[in-house]
């Protein structure tokens, strides 16, 4: 990184609205490609902030349940403008994606009897085993770096995938195990390096920020109450509108829970969605889900938004008092809404904390180990969309044309670095081809 001749101006408010807006409709590439336009713009180019606090801001977003790429942003909006700005930099975030993915799913359902339309989401699902089992590599590759780590893939694996324990337990005994083990086994939990490059400018190069509040009882009180009205409000009055019972107030309940253990991304949490939304509520179909991953894919925003692609689904076929697409767009709406509002939450309570995560290794070895179990819930998730895409219901038979498209995408993205937009478009247009000529 070169060295400056000019110091950086303090930019306005509006000038960091702006750029969050630029940031939600670019930020493609999953959370790594979002981590690296951040990082690129706002420590490399703009200087507003320094090299050790993106790295520190973004080890404290990891530790987070939620999307990480959106509340780093959320946190650097907040240390930048305050309250106001981690709220527009967490909202512009997602805004593109949302309006973009309503879209995409409204012609998803709306245009299923279309044979084109309908080809060409066939042809996603071969994509979406590529991208999954890439997904179980890179992760892997990072996060198992003993034999302790492989041992908590591989059990995290056979719990969910032949016993079904729920993935809330996965997360929790992997977070109590790397807590003791960086105590009793520390070398099995080997300290990771920071992301991004390990030379630092001078503090002196970046903006000076001014002091981050202080903590305490009564700002986390002020925030607690602040967030947890916002946050159930809408739900309750789902629930008085259309009944306890409807799929708008189940679908708020249960994302709300979700919010609260969605450590690792969203392949770590997507396999529980699945176990829940397509197994235990019937929203969707495991076709319908490896769809949504599909599309969600494609937009801007975090991966995550898939989710919201289940709440459209699951209120457009089950909207109860409603219309299909009246339920379908309350569905998406508050399970949009059940899926972020926490992260402001989870981000403004603990930001005044960040400095000092530096003298907390168990927090990173947890942190490790949740990762470790994450591959193995990954890999269940690849192994189940891969078995419904190969064997489709209701006549099982095996579908050679997504084993032949799924390696070559693979193969693709592996061996020859292409890019996930061109293979999805690839596949897309593969899967047209094939149902219609």
């Amino acid at each position: 990184m070169p060295g400056f001749d000019n110091p950086p101006t303090f930019p306005t408010f509006h000038e960091a609205l702006r750029y969050w807006f630029k940031l939600g409709c670019i930020s493609f590439g999953g959370p790594a490609g979002q981590i690296a336009i951040m990082h690129k713009e706002l420590v490399e180019k703009r200087r507003w902030i320094s090299e050790s606090h993106f790295l520190h801001a973004l080890n404290f977003c990891m530790l987070l349940p939620g999307p990480e790429a959106q509340q780093l942003a959320t946190y650097l909006g907040w240390r930048l403008h305050g309250w106001r700005g981690g709220v527009a930099a967490g909202v512009l975030f997602v805004l593109p994606s949302v309006f973009i993915l309503l879209g995409l799913s409204w012609l998803y359902m709306a245009g299923g009897h279309l044979p084109w339309l309908a080809a060409m989401f066939y042809g996603l699902l071969p994509a979406v085993i590529a991208v999954v089992a890439e997904a179980v590599l890179r992760i892997g590759k990072k996060a198992l770096k003993s034999p302790t780590l492989w041992a908590m893939a591989a059990a995290s694996f056979v719990a969910i995938y032949f016993f079904q324990v729920s993935f809330v337990l996965i997360i929790g005994a992997a977070a109590l195990i790397g807590w003791i083990g960086k105590t009793t086994a520390p070398s099995q939990f080997p300290a990771g390096k920071g992301h991004g490059s390990s030379s630092d400018l001078a503090e002196e190069n970046f903006l000076i920020l001014p002091p981050s509040p202080a903590p305490s009882w009564k700002r986390a009180a002020g925030i607690l109450t602040v967030c947890g009205v916002l946050w159930w409000l809408p739900i309750f009055a789902l629930g008085l509108w259309l009944g306890r019972d409807s799929t708008a107030y189940g679908q708020g309940v249960f994302f709300s829970k979700a919010a609260m253990v969605t450590f690792g991304g969203a392949y770590a949490v997507l396999p529980y969605v699945a176990q829940q939304a397509v197994e235990k509520y019937g929203w969707l179909s495991h076709p319908q889900m490896m769809s949504g991953l599909g599309l969600a894919e494609t937009t801007p925003g975090p991966l995550i938004m898939v989710l919201q692609f289940v709440g459209f689904v699951g209120g457009w076929q089950h909207p109860g008092a409603l219309t299909p697409l009246g339920g379908a767009m309350v569905g998406a709406l508050v399970t949009t809404w059940a899926t972020f509002v926490p992260c402001f939450l989870f981000v403004f309570l603990g930001a005044p904390h960040v400095e000092k995560l530096r003298s907390q290794p168990r927090l990173g070895a947890a942190l490790m180990a949740i990762t470790a179990a994450v591959v193995g819930v990954i890999l269940n998730l690849g192994v189940k969309f891969t078995t419904h895409a190969l064997w489709p219901e209701p006549t099982p038979r095996f579908d050679a044309f997504v084993a032949v498209v799924a390696v070559a995408a693979f193969v693709a993205m592996q061996r020859f670095k292409v890019g996930l937009i061109p293979v999805i478009g690839a596949c897309a247009v593969l899967g047209m081809i094939w149902r219609l000529v």
